[in-house]
């Protein structure tokens, strides 16, 4: 099976959308008290992620510039699987332990925590490849659309290093660099998409 290069990037495109629309899914379900099935999000968004990782993979071997652009985005996609992995898989096993054995509860602790830092470098990477691809835009002939997906790449990279230097427990809400980082994934999607019609 043959991808072309605009092929490629198209179905990338398409994933960060599709992602966007799972994690903004999840967290409105989740306000709404709903309490969504976490295995059904975070099962379907680790194949969501693993699909992108060869894909952005395969972009940054065709591609012809951008090379840590494709490359933040194909590690960010990495980082994402096992992310959600550890979510899907220990976060309950470890949640019932510590509920019977007082003293498991600083290892059900540090278990979400390390989650939660692979979450903060995954969108800090994302948040990079946004600032990339923004000002590639910007250069070009979308500056508008540049300017936005770079403003909001750096914001969602100041927050996730914040949070990654200083931890989840920081000055700065967690949630303030999960929707930076959504936000960067929405709007780098939308470069992709600009960069397909142009060529």
């Amino acid at each position: 099976m043959k991808f072309t290069n605009v092929q490629t990037v198209k179905i990338i495109a398409f994933l960060l959308l599709a992602l966007v629309v799972t994690q903004a899914l999840f967290t409105i379900l989740y306000v709404a008290e709903i309490n969504p099935s976490r295995q059904l999000f975070w099962g379907l968004e680790g194949l969501l992620f693993t699909i992108l990782a060869a894909f952005a993979g395969a972009a940054m071997v065709q591609a012809k510039n951008h090379y840590v652009g494709w490359s933040a985005i194909a590690f960010s996609a990495v980082f994402n699987v096992v992310q959600v992995s550890i979510g899907a898989t220990m976060f309950v096993p470890f949640r019932e332990v510590a509920s019977q054995v007082e003293a498991l509860g600083a290892a059900a602790g540090a278990v979400v925590a390390f989650s939660f830092m692979i979450y903060y470098a995954a969108k800090f990477l994302l948040g990079f490849a946004a600032l990339i691809f923004g000002v590639s835009k910007i250069n070009g002939s979308a500056k508008v659309l540049g300017g936005l997906t770079a403003s909001v790449g750096i914001v969602a990279m100041f927050a996730n290093a914040i949070l990654i230097t200083f931890g989840r427990n920081s000055f700065l809400p967690s949630a303030v660099a999960g929707v930076s980082g959504v936000l960067a994934t929405l709007l780098l999607a939308f470069c992709l998409l600009s960069i397909i019609r142009e060529d």
